[in-house]
């Protein structure tokens, strides 16, 4: 069993659409949960428990404003995700080089 201190993988955390639907709205402005109801089309208490899972999982910071609580994008993990994906972005650049190259020598019918 996880320790409660122990931070939930970044990829499960983003394998659920709805949270990421959420970093795509916490990327434009931050918002309170009120806000982020109308557009998620989810129901209060389900935007709050993907909040409470992106921000243990680093991706979300929140803080108090009277008796709401307003979140915004950490975006810090995601760029250490893109930094570990690099090498694979570069791999597939390479075999998609190596295929428009053949494409563009194979005659056209």
């Amino acid at each position: 069993m996880p320790k409660p201190s122990d931070k939930p993988d970044l990829f499960a955390v983003l394998a659920e659409p709805s949270r990421r639907k959420i970093l795509d709205l916490l990327r434009e402005h931050e918002r309170s949960v009120g806000e982020l109801v109308g557009p998620l089309d989810l129901e209060q208490p389900t935007i709050s428990k993907h909040l409470r899972l992106l921000r243990e999982a680093g991706l979300v910071e929140v803080r108090a404003d009277a008796r709401r609580r307003i979140y915004r994008l950490h975006a810090e993990p995601l760029a250490d995700l893109d930094n570990w994906l690099a090498p694979y972005r570069s791999a597939w650049a390479t075999r998609f080089d190596a295929l428009e190259r053949q494409l563009d020598s194979t005659p056209d019918p």
